[in-house]
């Protein structure tokens, strides 16, 4: 004779589980929408325990080897039932698992399998998940059959205190498995809705492997998961349409993908990579937040789109990147910072970067696309991302003075070099336009020298950090004395242009510098100047004129350091005034008189008012009379 059943029987929660249980329903989740998440990840762990133990048991799985999850709602009730056909649980188990708080029978099975059981595709680590079923419902029934056993157990509770454990009639049970029933409080009645279990089995569940579907009232079944993951698939087991397909679900997007990354890493640490960089730039690229949209799955469960996986200078990368053996918290929406979500930080970054090097030497036409909506943003990483500069230098791309439309490498412009060009040269400014129309570049123009043209923000903070490229540093054509004279010009005939002579240049700089005072930190003759009279140019050491003008927009007036005036010793203007100096008197004193002319004129030049816009006008308007009287 048999032993006979244990009778019905009520226990308490061990480890004060009100007290956890309503820390759990209150505190651990944000999103309501989660408590179908955990049940169906539990469901499909059973179904995947079920379906290791059957490689070396057939028989537990015989006559029922197609696993599927069930989901089932009465709104009239308002209920909701999540059944699988997975391991089950006995007696024990139950008691175990659901009747103590962080108690996780996937660990101790995990535990029990050993090494071999890595990819089995098994969740819930923590063993809290199915106490979210309490955040919508006043109660839970479990109804349980270990499979290979004749005996099944049904599990209660209001998540109060205490529950009930009694056996059940076979015939009540399930084949198999494990069926949950949810009697859905007040406030959560849509979870009985069937728009509501398909968005939230879509946005979550979409991709456990285990199908999923929904029982209708009218008895038909909705598929709303086949058990598939698209990046789990080869590669050569996609199709376009397919990709395209998913692009567009998982990146909100309309265009075409320009690139696409799908790839599986193995080693010590293991994850599946479904990537995609956009043809366009989406319209959010530049929030405060810069914040990436790639979604993250731990073994098919989504987890999170907040994920800081990729740097903030890739955040226009869109897709899914599945981990295997991440560690997550316990509520699964917060990730605790870990070598293993820094290690595949590092490792899909350098694919990122890999496959974007590709294309841009396969089809350097499709690249420039690319870079020409997202250049701005990977720039970033040139001042943010030392470690990473040398490959994003590879990929930079730059309209330079000389470049016309094209977008330019730095090996092309090195390879370029005019004869003694030692250093790169950048102009800074607010677009290419205004860049391209400074005095500044005057002189380089004339020695055919190409200059990159950067107009993006991020372009002054990298350029300051920056050694250089190929062992060429980065020389700013508004800071510093250009050295210049060493690089021939185009054309020969304009070595024979006359020029002030230095004694004479050097006389009207004392003169200006006497004049304009603290104004200036300099004055002095210029190499950089081909056609305009003067220009206003950095230190050497300190920030660039352009640099200057963004933190001082950012931090308010604040102060700016002194401008070096240097002069166009080829200039009639300065020609002429030079003389005036040397002649002494009265003409020298007009010389004074000019000094906030040619001040403010390169002010204005350089983009600015001039400092003094009243006595500029003044000044002004007193060399038109004496012109004007002169020529009466």
């Amino acid at each position: 004779m048999s032993d006979p059943k244990p009778a019905a029987e009520t226990r308490s929660f061990e480890a004060e589980v009100s007290r956890l249980l309503h820390m759990m329903v209150h505190s651990v989740y944000s999103n309501r929408d989660v408590f179908l998440r955990e049940l169906v990840s539990n469901a499909a762990d059973a179904c995947e325990k079920l379906r290791t133990l059957a490689l070396a048991e057939p028989a537990l799985a015989a006559g029922d080897e197609a696993f599927k999850i069930e989901i089932e709602a009465d709104k009239a009730a308002p209920g909701l039932a999540i059944a699988d056909n997975g391991i089950g649980m006995s007696r024990q188990e139950l008691i175990d698992n659901l009747g103590t708080i962080a108690q996780s029978g996937t660990r101790a099975f995990l535990k029990q399998a050993g090494e071999g059981a890595k990819g089995s595709a098994l969740i819930g680590q923590f063993g809290v998940g199915f106490y979210s079923a309490f955040m919508v419902a006043d109660s839970v029934t479990v109804t349980s059959r270990k499979a290979g056993t004749d005996e099944a157990w049904r599990w209660h509770s209001d998540g109060k205190g205490a529950y009930e454990v009694e056996p059940v009639d076979l015939a009540d049970a399930p084949a198999r498995g494990t069926r949950i029933v949810l009697h859905l409080n007040a406030e959560s009645a849509a979870y009985a809705e069937t728009e509501t279990i398909e968005r939230i089995v879509t946005a979550y569940s979409a991709h456990v492997p285990v199908p999923i579907v929904l029982k209708l009232a009218d008895g038909e079944e909705e598929q709303l998961a086949d058990g598939s993951a698209l990046w789990r698939k080869p590669k050569s087991a996609v199709t376009e349409e397919e990709y395209k397909e998913f692009y567009g679900h998982v990146g909100g997007r309309f265009d075409d993908p320009a690139v696409t990354i799908h790839y599986r890493a193995e080693g010590r640490t293991e994850y599946s990579v479904l990537l995609y960089v956009p043809s366009s730039r989406p319209f959010d690229l530049f929030e405060p937040e810069r914040r990436g949209k790639v979604k993250l799955y731990v073994r098919r469960v989504f987890i999170t789109d907040e994920a800081e996986i990729l740097p903030p200078w890739l955040r226009f990368v869109r897709g899914v990147i599945d981990s295997e053996d991440l560690p997550l918290n316990l509520s699964r929406e917060m990730l605790q910072k870990n070598p293993v979500i820094e290690a595949i930080g590092k490792g899909v970054t350098n694919r990122v970067l890999t496959d974007l090097d590709k294309l841009a030497t396969d089809d350097p036409e499709r690249f420039a696309k690319v870079w020409e909506a997202f250049g701005a943003v990977l720039k970033e990483g040139l001042y943010e991302a030392p470690d990473r500069r040398d490959a994003l230098f590879k990929l930079a791309r730059f309209k330079t003075t000389t470049g016309g439309d094209a977008w330019r490498s730095l090996a092309d412009i090195v390879a370029g070099f005019r004869p003694n060009q030692t250093a790169i040269y950048y102009a800074l400014g607010d677009d290419a336009a205004t860049i391209a129309a400074s005095p500044h570049l005057e002189g380089f123009a004339k020695r055919g020298i190409e200059v990159l043209m950067l107009a993006d923000p991020v372009d002054a903070f990298w350029v300051r950090t920056a050694l250089g490229f190929d062992g060429k540093p980065f020389e700013s054509v508004t800071q510093g004395a250009a050295q210049l004279d060493a690089i021939p010009a185009l054309d020969d005939a304009s070595a024979t242009d006359e020029k002030t002579s230095d004694a004479a240049l050097a006389a009207l700089a004392a003169r200006l510098k006497q004049a304009l005072g603290d104004k200036v930190a300099e004055v002095r003759g210029s190499t950089r100047l081909a056609t305009s009279p003067a220009c206003l140019v950095a230190p050497e050491f300190g920030p660039d004129r352009q640099l200057e003008k963004i933190l001082a927009s950012r931090d308010g007036a604040g102060g700016r350091m002194a401008a070096i005036l240097e002069l166009n010793p080829s200039h009639p203007l300065i020609a002429g005034l030079a003389a005036q100096a040397a002649e002494g008197g009265a003409a020298a004193a007009s010389v004074d008189a000019a000094a906030p002319l040619i001040f403010g004129l390169a002010r204005i030049l350089d983009g600015e008012a001039p400092d003094d816009p009243a006595a500029f006008a003044k000044a002004l308007a007193s060399l038109m009379e004496k012109t004007l009287s002169g020529a009466a």
